[in-house]
Order: structure tokens, then sequence, then C-alpha cells
């Protein structure tokens, strides 16, 4: 039977007065991919930032291997194998391809830092062709693939990815897509916020539907697919 890496516990998040998150429960175990998939300002990108503190819960638990992390800092939770690849990617403008790679490793050192770059090299191609150039000056599907090596750079137990295909191309996302379904076969522990829910359950083990910060509906990837209310709000009806 799989353990629990990750899980949410009755978790209320608030922006001051405003409330984002209500009495969240979901779980993600070892191996699995979980995908959360809802409309634009639905709270998804509020949950996975509540794991790191920004914000913290207001209530309930977030628990990590166990571990209650609701009050851990930001520093403690990435040291401790949970890696984010953001929403808008994020790399460091002014720096290399290997040196934003080389940011990746603050949380573990050093010590596989070669081995692990031409790990990310092989994974994605494109940027060891891009290995010098400045992060800026590359397209935003090559900034995407940066950012998902990145943070696979601190070798985590658990992949968080926010709206990998936001803003990409078609062909970029079947790219992005194919290479994180190479990550879940390798036995990586993802879960993956995403508008794009037609990738996103294709891709996923099981998945949740959240609604204005609830948890409207949960399944396998298939079965939700299947469902006609799902397809009417996330898949054009087909």
């Amino acid at each position: 039977m799989n353990n629990q890496v990750l899980a949410f516990k009755d978790v209320d998040v608030h922006y001051g007065p405003i409330q984002a998150l209500r009495k969240v429960n979901l779980h993600i175990n070892t191996g699995e991919t979980v995908s959360l998939i809802g409309a634009n300002g639905a709270g998804k990108s509020t949950l996975l930032m509540a794991v790191f503190g920004q914000p913290r819960a207001s209530s309930g638990q977030i628990v990590y291997q166990g571990q209650d992390i609701t009050r851990k800092s930001t520093h403690f939770v990435a040291s401790n194998g949970i890696a984010q690849s953001p929403e808008g990617r994020r790399v460091f403008p002014d720096m290399t391809v290997e040196e934003n790679l080389l940011m990746g490793t603050i949380p573990i050192g050093m010590n596989h830092a070669e081995e692990d770059r031409e790990r990310m090299f092989d994974l994605f191609p494109r940027l060891r062709e891009r290995r010098n150039q400045r992060a800026m000056t590359m397209s935003g599907g090559e900034q995407q693939m940066l950012a998902i090596a990145r943070a696979l750079m601190s070798r985590p137990k658990l992949l968080l990815l926010d709206e990998p295909s936001l803003g990409l191309a078609p062909i970029v996302v079947k790219q992005i897509f194919a290479t994180l379904r190479e990550l879940a076969k390798s036995g990586m522990t993802i879960f993956l916020v995403e508008q794009n829910a037609n990738h996103a359950l294709r891709l996923s083990d099981r998945a949740y539907v959240m609604v204005t910060g609830e948890i409207r509906m949960t399944g396998t990837g298939e079965e939700l697919l299947d469902d006609r209310e799902v397809r009417e709000a996330y898949l054009g009806g087909h």
C-alpha cells in the first residue's frame, strides 16, 4: 500500500478577510501523479504556495511524510525534499542556463551538481544547446523546461508544478507533458496544478477538481475525463 507523501487536512487559507481555501482535504501517495484542476482564480496556486507557508494556512494541517509542516519555514520545506516549479516560470533572467540549474542545488548542496546537470540535459536536450545562454533570451517553452529542471536539481521526493503549460504553444505543451510522463514513469511523485485539464487528467493517476477554494470532486484521471460535468466545464464539452 502506498504511503502518503503529502496531505492537506481541513486546510483554510485567508488573504486578510478573504477566504481563499475552505476545508481542503487531499493527499498524494508515493510514486503517484496527482493533478488539481479548476478555473483561473479557483485557489489552485494558493494551495501549492501554502505548502511553503506563503500564505500560511489559517487552520487545518499540511502533513509531509508524517510530519506537520503547516508552520515550518520555506527553507525547511525546500531542504526536506519538496521542490516547486512556480507559475510564470520565474527563472533568473540574467543568469545562464547552467547558473539557473546550480541555483536549484541550494537546498541540498553541490555534491551531485555535475551529475544532475547532465541528467537535466538528457531530459531536456534543448537546455544543453542553450547551456551558456542567458535565460531572458530564451523562448517561453525553453524557460519552462529550465524551471522544471532547476526544481529537479534539488533531488526532490515531491515535485510541485504550477501551471507548466501556461502561455505555451500547443506543440511545446506536448513536449513538456511528454517529459512529465517520463518523470512519472521513473517513479517521481508529482503534484500538478493545471488549467489544461485534458493534458493533466491524461497524465494523472488521480485528480481533484477545485471550485472557489473548495474540493468539489475527486477520482482517477480516467474517471474525471469521462465525467460529463468535468467535460462540459473544463474540456469544452468533448
